[in-house]
């Protein structure tokens, strides 16, 4: 086997290995006109696979559908060619118009909606490749200067954006858009599954608003996506496209090389045998790919593998934050073979068609099976044998995992979460509309039952005005710039070098201070430098370039408060509640850390605001009777409490669709809305994404699975494998890993081993 020299590592701890298929080919559709064939013919494709034939038919016949097979299965042509067939040749197999029909059809339109810009950039190659010369095709992002958004506007069939833009852009200004809309005929909505929580919600109104302004200019727009696999997909997909139905498509039927994916515990360092892993696979001509999940330690791991690399140039990072012209450069140097090696964050999981690579690394398990099969599909892009690592942290998760290989190999994927009906989101939403144009209670058709008492609410607040059942925005500014989709509240800080005055990358407000403060070490594509300035009115902070030996950790600080109780219920010997709270947090300190040996050298204090944010949380509390029993003092419990809420942060998205980043913890020994020992699990998104009410759903699992760790795992005091966390705020000071234990059992009712 190609790979032995890995799989024979004494760190792989469990291996699986699927063998290769054949694909099943099927005729072109009849529909699909013969210059089209031949194009497709000619760039590569002698015929569909039977996947991408049923789920372009099912489109073409005017069925809203969604198709859910593996990454690299060739989802683009399944729905490029229903596109195509529209927008190239005018062919469609139903009519689709509102009751408002155009005087004419001359022309359709389609719109493709990506998560990220890359990606839809790389659709746009993909388009290109496979339509004639002629065929108007336009990206549309932040990036695009005014000719490309005029060309967009006025002249492209096939526009290509996502849904910030849609939102900030084209809505609002729908009157200038009314040419594509017009004429719409196909929305596509690409990798669907990403658009889940706070964050998916958002988008499904965006979505809601564009097919509402469709109709209103004459259009009825057929709805395809594609997904990875959910066990919900129909009722998921429905739900995110604002439809009655979805056809699904999931049977998979492309052909696939061997793949053999193993199971890696570090002998080193998480970060050390990633970059190691890295630039071996690199020196031996094997293009590969490290996912890493922050983009710090992306950078590191880059510089990691650089140093260890026969030809460092071969090597780069790649994340979130980089300018337009370092992402093209980045992608074109993978897609030409010129880099060998990328340390990259998720900004690339989805990003990029990438065909070829030959190995993935998975630097930590990314919390999520979907996303670890998302990642693991970028290998083996051409049928040949492919390898893929997950190397696991030292953290209760992935512990777990290694512990448990068939959780990995076996389980099936998660379910898919969205309610786009949260008021928090459709309140807004309903703002935004109606400036588009008046609402009525007949937009329930678009926007559900519940818009009736929404609208009369917010008119009563004075955001809208009811004139005769008729709901207008009535001030001057625009609704949409109160509605960030990504909950990050403000435009991006620009990172400027002081000497220089380029800019070298931009952070979200709400990272800022974690990232940006005086004093840290901000890192980009190998380049380090130390930020000198903080400056939020002007949206910038000023770095100088520097090479020191360390690298920067904020330091935190959390309040938690109850807003609002929903449920509450006995669980043991406790009770476990779930409502909204509010949270305040404060970096008050920073940790310079060794680079290498990443001990801490020093710490320095920060003056830097308080931050608010209203959420969603589950929590549990320790009866005052119990804790009589115990007779430990207020540090005892809070030491146990802490230990207690790190690991079942830990634990959530074993039985949650996220990861122990989405998510955050508070534990107090006596918390003044409780009256008495509180641990608190959180979301972290404004509003709540539906972790921690999750949470609640499956507290008795939950909490069992985190006691067993506690008692399953071997070390003494504590370790990152089970209470110590990589995202304390206070550095994972005062824990106690027996207490909480003991404290937990009891709780729980059961006995400790």
């Amino acid at each position: 086997m190609e790979f032995d020299w890995v799989l024979a590592r004494d760190e792989v701890t469990a291996v699986s290995v699927r063998e290769p298929r054949d694909g099943v080919g099927v005729a072109w559709p009849a529909w699909l006109a013969a210059d089209t064939v031949a194009r497709i013919e000619s760039a590569g494709v002698p015929e569909p696979w039977a996947h991408q034939a049923e789920f372009a038919d099912a489109l073409f016949r005017g069925s809203h559908a969604m198709i859910c097979t593996a990454t690299g299965s060739g989802k683009t042509l399944g729905y490029l060619m229903p596109v195509l067939a529209a927008c190239v040749d005018g062919t469609v197999g139903s009519e689709a118009t509102s009751s408002r029909r155009r005087l004419t059809r001359s022309r359709h339109t389609a719109i493709y909606l990506a998560p990220t810009k890359a990606l839809a950039h790389d659709q746009a190659r993909a388009a290109a490749e496979l339509g004639p010369a002629s065929w108007r095709i336009s990206t549309l992002d932040g990036d695009s200067d005014e000719a490309e958004r005029r060309f967009a506007r006025d002249h492209a069939s096939y526009v290509l954006t996502n849904p910030d833009m849609l939102h900030f852009s084209v809505l609002p200004n729908h009157q200038r858009w009314s040419r594509l809309l017009g004429s719409l005929r196909y929305i596509v909505i690409d990798e669907a599954h990403r658009y889940q929580g706070v964050f998916g919600a958002h988008v499904a109104q965006v979505i809601r608003r564009l097919r509402r302004l469709a109709a209103m200019y004459g259009a009825e727009p057929i709805v395809a996506l594609s997904s990875a696999t959910a066990p919900n997909a129909a009722e998921f997909a429905a739900s995110l496209a604002g439809v009655d139905e979805v056809t699904i498509v999931e049977e998979d039927t492309s052909p696939a090389g061997r793949r053999t994916v193993a199971l890696w515990r570090p002998a080193d360092s998480l970060r050390g045998d990633t970059a190691f892993l890295l630039s071996s696979l690199s020196d031996e001509g094997r293009q590969t790919i490290a996912f890493v999940p922050s983009r710090q330690g992306a950078e590191l791991v880059s510089l990691a593998a650089q140093e260890l690399a026969k030809d460092p140039a071969r090597i780069a990072s790649y994340r979130g934050g980089y300018l337009a012209i370092d992402r093209r450069g980045l992608e074109a140097a993978l897609h030409s073979g010129e880099l060998g090696g990328l340390a990259s964050t998720n900004a690339l999981e989805l990003g990029v068609d990438i065909a070829g690579m030959d190995a993935v690394l998975v630097s930590g398990y990314p919390g999520k099976l979907a996303s670890f099969w998302q990642q693991a599909g970028r290998a083996g892009r051409r049928g040949q044998d492919a390898l893929v690592v997950l190397l696991g942290r030292e953290d209760p998760l992935d512990v777990y995992l290694l512990e448990h290989p068939e959780l990995v190999f076996d389980a099936p994927v998660e379910a898919a979460i969205l309610h786009p009906e949260n008021p928090r989101v459709l309140g807004p939403h309903l703002a935004a509309a109606a400036q588009e144009r008046p609402l009525t209670i007949e937009d329930a058709r678009w926007f559900g039952p519940t818009i009736g008492a929404l609208l009369d609410t917010l008119a009563t607040q004075g955001v809208l005005r009811n004139r005769a059942g008729r709901y207008f925005w009535t001030r001057p500014d625009r609704a949409v710039d109160y509605i960030n989709l990504r909950s990050i509240g403000e435009r991006p800080l620009d990172i400027i070098e002081r000497d220089t005055g380029r800019v070298v990358g931009m952070v979200d407000v709400g990272a800022a201070d974690r990232t940006v403060h005086p004093g840290a070490v901000y890192l980009h594509q190998g380049e380090s430098f130390l930020v000198e300035s903080l400056d939020e009115e002007d949206h910038q902070a000023i770095v100088v370039a520097g090479r020191p030996r360390y690298y920067t950790q904020p330091q935190e600080s959390f309040d938690i408060q109850i807003l609002g109780t929903t449920d509450s219920r006995p669980l043991g010997r406790t009770t476990i509640h779930r409502g909204d709270v509010r949270l305040d947090s404060q970096v008050l300190a920073y940790l310079r850390r060794d680079e290498v040996t990443h001990e801490v050298w020093d710490t320095t204090t920060l003056e830097l605001p308080r931050r608010q944010m209203i959420t969603q949380a589950v929590w549990w509390t320790v009866p005052p009777g119990l804790l009589g029993r115990l007779g430990w003092d207020e540090l005892q419990v809070g030491a146990a409490a802490h230990a207690m809420e790190h690991t079942a942060i830990g634990l959530l998205p074993a039985l949650a669709p996220c990861d122990r980043w989405d998510i955050g913890g508070v534990s107090t020994a006596l918390h003044p809305d409780t009256g008495v020992a509180t641990i608190f699990v959180h979301d972290g998104m404004t509003g709540g994404s539906g972790f921690a009410y999750r949470g609640y759903d499956v507290a008795e699992l939950w909490l069992r699975a985190t006691l067993d760790r506690l008692t399953r795992c071997p070390c003494a005091d504590g370790c990152p494998a089970c209470v110590v966390s990589p995202k304390c705020g206070n550095q994972n000071q005062v824990l106690n890993k027996a207490d909480a234990t003991e404290l937990l059992a009891l709780l729980l009712d059961q006995p400790l081993p």
